[in-house]
């Protein structure tokens, strides 16, 4: 009888093993999920276009992307190759493309990811400017935009680049470059 009981023994410690060993499995899947929807799309849009108004009902400002995804944990908005149209009253509107751009929950702050293209058309007393850069950060309600990177300045027939940029697209136009600044430029002959 005694090695009857020993039998008896391994049986109930391989039970409770398998069953510890089945709750650790199910908490680590339940853990890997819960995980996964921490920073999942709660909604998406394939071909995104949003328009913003001004207080007198006139266009402020356009965003047009292929694909929009919004996240709820954080209310992020993620955009693949997004145009950004702002509108200036005296001025033609600039417009600002990225390969991927993040939007954060309360809109006041857009992160342009990868190549950045802000150019704007020319207009009588104005002329055109085209800047190329990266991973541009842009604040729409300050008409603002910097970046730490490269960024070149093209307003035929000058040219000037730099690195780390501050753009205030605003009326009026101010534009800082802070390091490795040097340009080509050339003047009218009076």
């Amino acid at each position: 009888m005694p090695g009857n009981y020993k039998i008896y023994v391994y049986a109930v410690a391989f039970a409770l093993i398998s069953w510890w060993l089945l709750l650790l499995n199910e908490t680590e899947q339940a853990s890997l999920l819960s995980g996964a929807d921490v920073h999942s799309p709660d909604y998406f849009s394939n071909g995104y276009t949003k328009w913003e108004m001004g207080t007198n009902g006139q266009l402020k400002n356009k965003l047009i992307a292929d694909e929009m995804k919004h996240y709820s944990d954080d209310g992020t908005i993620h955009l693949t190759k997004p145009v950004m149209t702002l509108i200036n009253k005296t001025t033609p509107p600039w417009v600002i493309e990225s390969e991927t751009a993040k939007v954060s929950g309360d809109g006041k702050l857009i992160f342009l990811n990868g190549k950045a293209v802000v150019k704007r058309e020319g207009a009588q007393g104005v002329r055109p400017m085209k800047i190329n850069s990266s991973n541009l950060r842009v604040k729409p309600e300050e008409s603002y935009a910097e970046t730490d990177e490269w960024a070149e300045l093209l307003s035929p027939p000058n040219r000037t680049e730099g690195v780390g940029m501050q753009l205030n697209y605003g009326d009026p136009i101010r534009v800082k470059l802070f390091a490795k600044v040097r340009g080509k430029y050339e003047f009218k002959k009076k």
